[in-house]
C-alpha cells in the first residue's frame, strides 16, 4: 500500500520560487535560447515604453564579467509605496509574480508583455540583479540575489557629474559637451533637451539552471535589429565589451527598410516595397504590412504582434495570406492577364518569390503560451483580411507595371507547379521515389517505430560501408549520398523533383516535402517520418561542411518541419585519435588531443587527424560516433527565423560579394581550417 497521502505532501512555492523550480514553463528552455530570452524580457519592457511614445532609445551591452545590462530613456519603473503590500513599486514588479503595468489599459494601451512574468523571472532566474531607476534627477536603486531583495529601496539626489555622464553614454559626447558650464542639476535637467529620466537593469544569469551563461552578440543584435525595424524611429545600440563590437539600429522607414535588408542582394520583380497601412478602432488593431517578391523560388514571411515575433503564425498571418491571393487574382482578371475559364492564381503561386512583414499594434492579443509565438484572436483574421485587401486593390489599382510583374511571376509559378506535379506523378509511375533499390543504397533497419529508428545520411560509398558494418542494425538505417546534392537555394521545383540524391532522401524519410509550387497532397508531415532522428554524418573537412550545408538547405527549405519538431541532428565524429600501445583515445579539439597526449606521456604516442569517415573502421565508428551511449550529436532547431533565412540566402544564394564579405567578418572564428 503507498505512503498516506494528505495535507502534508502539498507544497505551495511562494514569490519567485516557481519560476526557479520550473524555469522552462517561464521562458520555454534553460539552454542558450532561454538564456537569450531573459534579455528579450527586459528590452520588451523598454519597447512597451517606445509604443507608449515615451521612449526612443535603448542600450544593450554584453560586459566583461558575464552580465548583460539594458538601460532605456523611458518614463522609468515607478518607485512609490504600494501599501496594500509594504513595498515599493519597482520591488513589487521585480518579486511578485502577475504584477506590472501591462493589465491597465490606461498605463499601456499596446504591449508585448501581457502575463506579467517578465522581468521578475529575469530577477528569479539570474544570481544577482542591480535595478537602477532614473526619476526626475534622482537615482532609486535595489539589488537582488537570486531573486531575494538585499537591502531596501536606496534613493539619491543625483549629481550634475552624474547627470552629464549618463547624458554622454546616452547621446554622446558631442551633444554633452554643450552643457558642461552648467553646475546646478536642476538647471542641467532643465536644459538638456533629451530624454534623462528611464530604466538601468544589470543581470548575472544562474549558472546552475542554464546550460550555458555565455550571450551570443550575433543573436541579441539580430534581434535587437529587428525590433528597430519594426518601431520606426527607435534607436537601439548593442556594444559587446569582451570583443569591441557594436552596431547602431534606426530606421525611420520602418518595416519597409526590413523587407529591403530581408532582399538584400536578390534579383528584384518590382523596385518598390509596397506598404499598406491601416487600423480598426472597434477591434483596436492597427496594420503594417510591407512587401516585395523577387526572383526566388520561396516565400519569406515574417510576423509580429506588439513587436513580439509569432514564429508559428496565427490569425493575423492567415487573413494575409488570404487577402493577397483574392486581390492579386482580382487585379489579374481586371488587367486581362488571367482570362475567361482560366483558373484562378493558387496562394503557393501568388507567394512564390515573396517576400513580406506583417506587423500588427493589438491592443488585447490572446498569445499562446508565454513564449508568445501564434496569435489566437480569431477577429484579427477578419479585420486583416479586410484592410489588407482593400489597401492593396486601391494599390494595385493605381500601379498598373506591379500588377503586371507579379501576376507574370505567379502565373511562372504555376506552370512550374503543374510542371514539377508531372514530374511527381511520372517518377511515381516509373517507382523511382518508391523503389527500395534507391541511388545511394538505402541500408534498413529492422525497427518499425519511428520514434525508435534513426538515419544516418553519410557521404560516399567508404564512409556508408564502414557506417553500415558498425550500426546496429536494429534501429540505425543507414542512406550514403554519392557526391554533393544540388543546392536548393538556387534550383527551380523541377529540377529539384529531378535530382537523385533528393528523390532518395525524401523516399528514405517518407514525410514528404514542402514545395510552394506543389499542391498535390505533397506536404512535410513529421507524422509520417519514418525516422525520429535523422543524423548528417559527413567528414571533418571542407567537402563534409558543404554537403552538410547543402543537406541543411534543403531540410530548412523543403522539409522545415523536420527541424521545427527536433528530428534533425548533426554528428560529431572525433577530430583526433591518440595511440600509445593498446590504449588509444580519441579527441574532439585540440586542446583535449593535447590533456590526452599529456596523460599518455607524450613519447611514444601515435596521432592520427581524421579527414574523412572512411579512414575509421566500423568498431571506431561505432564507438566513437554512433553509439547511443557514447555519442555526441547536435540539434539542428531554429532560433530565429530572420537570421536563419539571411544566413542561406547569403551563403546558398547567388551574391557572391555579400558571402564574401560574411567570409572575410568570420574569419577569424574558423575554428577547425582544413588546408
Amino acid at each position: 500500500m503507498a505512503e498516506g497521502y494528505d495535507a502534508s505532501r502539498i507544497t505551495v512555492l511562494e514569490g519567485l520560487e516557481p519560476v526557479r523550480k520550473r524555469p522552462a514553463m517561464y521562458i520555454g528552455s534553460t539552454d542558450s535560447r532561454g538564456l537569450h530570452h531573459l534579455v528579450y524580457e527586459v528590452v520588451d519592457n523598454s519597447v512597451d515604453e517606445a509604443l507608449a511614445g515615451f521612449c526612443d532609445l535603448i542600450l544593450v551591452t554584453i560586459n566583461r564579467d558575464g552580465s548583460c545590462t539594458v538601460e532605456d530613456n523611458g518614463r522609468g519603473i515607478p518607485v512609490d509605496p504600494m501599501p496594500q503590500y509594504g513595498k515599493s513599486a519597482l520591488e513589487v514588479v521585480m518579486t511578485i509574480l502577475h504584477a506590472g503595468g501591462k493589465f491597465d489599459k490606461s498605463t499601456y494601451q499596446v504591449s508585448g508583455g501581457l502575463h506579467g512574468v517578465g522581468v521578475h523571472v529575469v530577477n528569479a532566474l539570474s544570481t544577482s540583479l542591480h535595478a537602477e531607476v532614473y526619476r526626475d534627477g534622482k537615482r532609486y536603486e535595489m539589488t537582488f540575489e537570486y531573486g531575494i531583495p538585499m537591502g531596501p529601496l536606496h534613493e539619491q539626489q543625483e549629481s550634475v557629474s552624474a547627470l552629464k555622464e549618463r547624458y554622454e553614454r546616452r547621446y554622446g559626447i558631442a551633444e554633452a559637451v554643450q552643457y558642461g558650464q552648467i553646475t546646478d542639476p536642476q538647471e542641467f535637467l532643465r536644459t538638456a533637451p533629451r530624454r534623462l529620466n528611464g530604466t538601468r537593469i544589470t543581470f548575472i544569469p544562474d549558472p546552475s539552471i542554464f546550460e550555458t551563461t555565455k550571450f551570443d552578440y550575433d543573436i541579441l543584435a539580430h534581434r535587437m535589429r529587428e525590433l528597430a525595424f519594426l518601431n520606426s524611429g527607435l534607436e537601439v545600440r548593442i556594444n559587446d565589451d569582451r570583443s569591441g563590437d557594436h552596431e547602431s539600429f534606426c530606421y525611420r522607414g520602418g518595416i519597409t527598410e526590413f523587407v529591403s535588408h530581408l532582399n538584400e542582394g536578390e534579383e528584384k520583380i518590382h523596385d518598390q516595397v509596397i506598404y499598406l497601412k491601416g487600423s480598426d478602432p472597434e477591434n483596436q488593431v492597427d496594420v503594417e504590412v510591407a512587401f516585395q517578391y523577387t526572383r526566388t523560388f520561396t516565400d519569406q514571411v515574417f510576423s509580429y504582434v506588439n513587436s513580439v515575433n509569432t514564429k508559428e503564425g496565427g490569425t493575423h498571418l492567415e487573413g494575409f495570406r488570404s487577402a493577397i491571393t483574392r486581390a492579386i487574382n482580382n487585379a489579374a482578371r481586371a488587367a486581362g492577364l488571367v482570362k475567361g475559364e482560366a483558373p484562378s492564381l493558387r496562394g503557393e503561386d501568388v507567394r512564390e518569390g515573396l517576400t513580406a512583414v506583417i506587423s500588427l499594434k493589438v491592443a488585447n492579443p490572446q498569445f499562446e503560451g508565454q513564449t508568445k509565438t501564434k496569435l489566437g484572436n480569431s477577429a484579427v483574421r477578419g479585420v486583416v483580411d479586410s484592410l489588407v485587401y482593400q489597401n492593396l486593390t486601391h494599390f494595385l489599382e493605381e500601379h498598373p507595371r506591379e500588377v503586371t510583374a507579379i501576376v507574370e511571376k505567379a502565373l511562372l509559378a504555376a506552370r512550374a507547379r503543374e510542371a514539377a506535379r508531372s514530374a511527381r506523378e511520372l517518377a511515381r509511375r516509373k517507382g523511382s521515389l518508391e523503389s527500395a533499390s534507391l541511388p545511394g543504397k538505402l541500408a534498413d533497419c529492422s525497427e518499425r517505430d519511428p520514434a525508435k529508428s534513426e538515419l544516418f545520411i553519410v557521404e560516399g560509398d567508404s564512409a556508408g560501408g564502414s557506417a553500415k558494418q558498425g550500426r546496429d542494425r536494429r534501429f540505425q538505417a543507414i542512406l550514403p549520398l554519392r557526391g554533393k546534392i544540388l543546392n536548393v537555394e538556387k534550383a527551380s521545383v523541377h529540377r529539384i523533383y529531378k535530382n537523385t540524391e533528393i528523390q532518395a532522401l525524401v523516399s528514405a524519410i517518407g514525410c514528404g516535402v514542402e514545395m510552394n509550387q506543389v499542391d498535390d497532397g505533397s506536404k512535410c508531415d513529421t507524422e509520417r517520418a519514418r525516422y525520429h532522428r535523422i543524423i548528417i554524418m559527413t567528414d571533418a573537412d571542407v567537402d563534409g561542411a558543404h554537403i552538410r550545408t547543402l543537406l541543411l538547405t534543403f531540410f530548412y527549405r523543403h522539409m522545415r518541419m523536420l527541424i521545427e519538431d527536433g528530428y534533425i541532428y548533426i554528428a560529431q565524429p572525433p577530430l583526433y585519435r591518440a595511440a600509445k600501445g593498446k590504449e588509444e583515445r580519441y579527441a574532439y579539439r585540440e586542446e583535449e588531443l593535447q590533456k590526452i597526449v599529456a596523460d599518455l606521456g607524450e613519447k611514444g604516442v601515435v596521432i592520427q587527424r581524421y579527414k574523412g569517415l572512411g579512414e575509421m573502421n566500423a568498431v571506431q565508428l561505432w564507438s566513437t560516433t554512433m553509439d547511443p551511449s557514447q555519442r555526441i550529436l547536435k540539434q539542428v532547431r531554429i532560433e530565429d527565423a530572420v537570421y536563419a533565412n539571411e544566413i542561406f540566402v547569403k551563403l546558398m544564394g547567388e551574391d557572391v560579394e555579400a558571402r564574401k564579405d560574411f567570409i572575410k567578418r568570420h574569419a577569424r572564428e574558423v575554428t577547425n581550417l582544413d588546408i
